[in-house]
């Protein structure tokens, strides 16, 4: 089984946004939801633009310079750390 860095992905109330991408990103993209789709044995086709939130998620959790900075960022603002979840 391949090792993906998504896992299974989570249904959330969604936020609109429109995004402008590559081909190739977006032919990417087509092919790690087929690739998704097949490791969790799923029967409906992941859609491509269900994969960029959480891709997105774990870009900024894994980012070890962002946390700092939003540790730091959060110290210096009164109340931004109830604000940032």
């Amino acid at each position: 089984m391949t090792k993906l860095k998504l896992g299974p992905l989570e249904d959330d109330k969604p936020v609109k946004l429109t995004v402008e991408l590559p081909a190739a990103v977006f032919r990417d993209l087509k092919v790690y939801a087929e690739i998704l789709t097949r490791s969790e044995g799923a029967t409906t086709p992941t859609e491509p633009a269900k994969l960029i939130a959480p891709m997105i998620e774990r870009f900024m959790a894994t980012d070890r310079a962002f946390a700092k900075a939003r540790r730091n960022a959060a110290q210096s603002v009164p109340g931004a750390a109830e604000r940032s979840g």
